[in-house]
């Protein structure tokens, strides 16, 4: 059962307040249809103080209101307004307190450039997976190219600012236009063609596909896959400068290197003549400099060689001899006594250290440690004795306080049952006929119980 039909069937069973009904039925409408894609025209658009948007989108055949919050609407690329031909992505809803059906709108473009949009997307997404991107195959532009192919519109402002920075820069580089149309229909098929045939002739250095900036729509032509391949097979480093510097295109990715104006491009392919200039200034100063040091250093080595033939004459060399042997000597001679002083100060140290180390001291020392160790055993000894002695003693005192044999002898005497030991500390523990041992303070007596005195009894 749908839901439609099972809150038909809840309306039957109970009655609703209309607050309740148009609740469950947003409910329903939210939970029931997922986002949407719906294309339009704006009318009725408004925007109050608090930033929502709200409007009409309407086509031939019907209207709905829509509803645009503000966290959404900050997000536009672009500002509504009424005739707007536009592409939402929303979801479906009810406006309680109208009872109004409406559209919550989670995205909106413009209707063409949004599929302008995609298509760009879809098909850069598909020539990126096939590598038409990829960073290793493009090619490092010319660092002094004497030609330069540029294919664009003859009569465009892109040639014009192309020109006119070359000029500035190094009028040197001479130019081969390749004039096509840069947008329109059949334009894109043209501008491959183009590229084809520079890479054909092979009469530039390099090549530079740009235009001026424009709409989507109008950069669309430099977005199409026949201008992509077209770049791809070309053996020509190719710069791309189509657009402003916000615009990208799909020439853009497949080109060796992309310039965000034609002007910059042109920047990026010319050297600078004046920077040129005066590097070449500076390298001139620099071989005048190397030039005069060469002269200088070949001057000094000449002088160099002169004093050392001077230095190589046969009696100058049998007098340094001389002078060497003399002084080895002198070194022979301290390195000698140095020596002998070294040695005679390890052997005076190992003396010592024998000495120190003979087994007497060590037998003398072990002896007098043995003697030390005996008197303090022995003191240690007699310590121990002495508090023993005085513990023994002590002992045997509080010994003889409390044994029971002092009892006896000042007259008493200890009396026990004799068949099972029992002591007897009252009158009342034995009973006429019972055998009683009673021990004195020498021997003891073997008695029997005759009667209980009655009077010790109580």
């Amino acid at each position: 059962m749908s839901d439609i039909e099972q809150l038909s069937l809840s309306l039957d069973r109970q009655v609703y307040s209309v607050g309740r009904l148009t609740q469950e039925v947003r409910l329903l409408l939210e939970g029931t249809f997922p986002l949407l894609w719906v294309e339009g025209e704006i009318s009725n658009f408004a925007r109050p103080r608090s930033g929502h948007c709200y409007f009409t989108l309407k086509d031939n055949e019907a209207q709905v209101r829509c509803a645009l919050f503000r966290p959404k609407a900050q997000l536009l690329r672009f500002q509504p307004k009424d005739g707007d031909h536009v592409l939402l992505r929303c979801r479906v809803s009810m406006y309680p307190a109208r009872g109004d059906f409406q559209l919550i709108v989670e995205h909106m473009e413009l209707a063409g450039d949004g599929a302008l949009q995609r298509a760009f997307e879809a098909l850069k997404a598909r020539l990126q997976a096939e590598g038409l991107f990829a960073p290793e195959r493009k090619k490092p532009l010319p660092a002094f190219p004497r030609r330069l192919g540029v294919i664009t519109s003859a009569t465009g402002a892109a040639i014009r600012d192309v020109l006119s920075v070359l000029k500035r820069r190094f009028p040197a580089l001479s130019v081969l236009i390749y004039p096509v149309p840069v947008q329109g229909a059949g334009a894109a098929e043209q501008i491959a063609e183009a590229i084809r045939l520079a890479d054909q002739r092979k009469e530039t250095d390099l090549l530079l596909l740009t235009r001026g900036g424009g709409s989507l729509e109008d950069l669309w032509a430099f977005n199409e896959e026949v201008v992509a391949r077209a770049l791809f097979a070309c053996e020509l480093p190719v710069v791309s400068a189509v657009g402003h510097e916000v615009d990208f295109t799909i020439a853009d990715f497949v080109a060796d290197e992309r310039a965000p104006t034609p002007s910059a491009a042109a920047e990026r392919i010319s050297p600078d003549g004046n920077q040129l200039l005066q590097q070449f200034v500076r390298a001139e100063q620099r071989l005048l400099q190397s030039q005069r040091q060469v002269l200088r250093h070949r001057h000094e080595k000449l002088e160099w060689v002169r004093r050392r033939l001077e230095q190589r004459h046969p009696g100058r060399r049998l007098q340094d001899g001389a002078q060497r042997l003399d002084e080895l000597e002198q070194r022979l001679a301290r390195a000698i006594g140095n020596r002998l002083k070294q040695l005679t100060l390890r052997s005076d140290a190992a003396t010592q250290r024998l000495t120190h180390c003979t087994p007497q001291l060590r037998i003398d020392l072990m002896r007098e440690t043995c003697t030390d160790y005996e008197r303090r055993l022995e003191s240690g000894l007699r310590q121990v004795l002495t508090r023993y002695q005085y513990r023994l003693g002590s002992a045997a005192r509080q010994l003889d306080a409390v044994s029971p044999l002092a009892t006896l002898g000042r007259g008493y005497a200890i009396v026990q049952r004799e068949e099972d030991d029992t002591l007897l500390r009252r009158a009342q523990d034995a009973k006429p006929g019972d055998r009683v041992r009673t021990r004195l303070s020498e021997g003891a007596l073997l008695c029997r119980v005759e009667a209980i005195d009655p009077q010790q009894e109580s």
